[in-house]
């Protein structure tokens, strides 16, 4: 079961021509339409299903800096920046809260482990620091029964997956942006070797510059237009409780569990290191990039062989940009959830946290997380196709640092001064 988003309604007509068609309407592609629509530009944002419908709204709603990788601290820092003063920029409700995050340690090994870590991201200047004993339970009331030390980060925060990028968009539409949904974009239009239009499902659109925020869907469409970009998907489960009274207000994350509080009161919860990889026929083109991946997280994932092969063999690679396309055939990824993660994580939670005992599951779900062999997101414009820019390959990070990369990606298109460096997020890195 899908969780519940909040619904964003069409604009009715398909606008002749815009500055900037973003195809995407998760939190990427409404965060990039929102800054590229402060800048003054003319916005149009393609969605083939409805805003935040996908990964967007399935996502524990972590907004952090902790944990990230090197390259990313900086977008991490200025996407909570962003989150901080958001519900006041777009005068609605995302659900933000600065309450912080906890990594929760069992062993020496894991302290040091987030030591390291530490160790590389105080050049940033982070709050984050190693809490043991009473300091511990002073952020997580009772966490020293059961673990030795946490990693805490108090300016970390969380928001709500489910009217995130619904809010953005609309804030996006309020200063002239064109949201259209069930649009899919078949693909783009080029001229003089540039790209000078896109082609919907409802027609053509005229523009200068494109920008692709597909998540799990970005290769398929990168490959439709001639683009190799490396990307994988795994399947993540994660679920959610009724209100539970006296519940902890931090995030946090243990061996095989982690919570969020949600504004409802209740819990979204999930099984830690328990995601999916199911094996495709990309599984077998993608191998050489992906293996040093594959060695240094091996034990993280399970990989599957089963139905996903064949429904990838039997999906469309190539099409014309006048017949029905793989997008408008599945409007929104909706993949079961692994319940056995769920229910481990349902099982071990109350005996670390009695407040959990006797929790009610209200919902569960599946989404689809989309993957570079790097763990690192694309956020630049293509060379081969000008015109062209990608925005994609969160790797499971893109929620929380979805306004940053929306605004980094806002600058680029628009030749302004980035925000943060570039650098670490060029295309040409994943080159084979």
């Amino acid at each position: 079961m899908s969780p519940p988003v909040d619904r964003v309604v069409s604009d009715a007509s398909l606008p002749a021509r815009a500055s900037v068609v973003v195809i995407g309407g998760g939190i990427i592609g409404a965060s990039t339409a929102l800054f590229l629509a402060e800048k003054g530009h003319s916005v149009v944002l393609c969605e083939k299903g409805q805003i935040g419908a996908e990964q967007s709204s399935r996502n524990w709603g972590w907004c952090r800096v902790m944990g990230r990788d090197v390259d990313e601290i900086p977008l991490a820092i200025e996407s909570l920046r962003l989150w901080r003063g958001m519900n006041q920029r777009i005068s609605r409700e995302t659900g933000f809260r600065q309450q912080g995050i906890v990594y929760l340690c069992e062993t020496e090994k894991d302290v040091a482990k987030h030591a390291a870590w530490l160790d590389d991201a105080r050049a940033y200047q982070v709050d984050s620091r190693i809490v043991r004993g009473a300091a511990l339970d002073a952020v997580l009331p009772g966490a020293s029964n059961n673990f030795i030390a946490a990693l805490h980060t108090p300016t970390d925060g969380r928001a709500e997956p489910a009217h995130a990028a619904p809010a953005i968009a609309e804030a996006a539409r309020a200063l002239g942006a064109t949201i259209l949904t069930e649009c899919a974009v078949r693909g783009v239009e080029t001229k003089g070797g540039r790209v000078c239009g896109v082609v919907t499902e409802k027609g053509p659109i005229a523009c200068d510059a494109v920008v692709l925020a597909g998540g799990a869907w970005s290769r398929l469409f990168c490959g439709n237009t001639g683009i190799k970009f490396p990307q994988l998907t795994v399947l993540a489960s994660a679920f959610r409780t009724k209100p539970i009274d006296g519940g902890p207000d931090v995030a946090a994350s243990g061996s095989v569990f982690s919570f969020r509080k949600r504004l409802d009161g209740g819990y979204t919860i999930a099984r830690r290191n328990a995601n999916v990889a199911d094996i495709t026929p990309d599984s077998f083109r993608l191998l050489w990039q992906y293996l040093p991946t594959l060695r240094e997280n091996y034990g993280e994932f399970q990989m599957r062989f089963g139905r996903k092969f064949f429904e990838a063999l039997r999906t469309k690679r190539r099409w014309a940009l006048d017949e029905a396309t793989p997008f408008e055939a599945v409007r929104v990824l909706d993949p079961a959830p692994k319940q056995s993660a769920s229910a481990e994580a349902q099982r071990v939670l109350p005996q670390k946290f009695p407040a959990f005992a006797g929790m009610q599951v209200a919902g569960s779900w599946g989404g689809m997380i989309d993957v570079t062999p790097d763990a690192v997101p694309v956020i630049d414009q293509v060379a081969s196709l000008p015109g062209f820019y990608l925005a994609s390959g969160f790797s499971g990070h893109g929620f929380g640092i979805g306004p940053g990369a929306g605004r980094l990606m806002a600058d680029i298109v628009a030749g302004d001064t980035p925000a943060i460096d570039p650098a670490p997020f060029r295309f040409a890195r994943l080159a084979p």
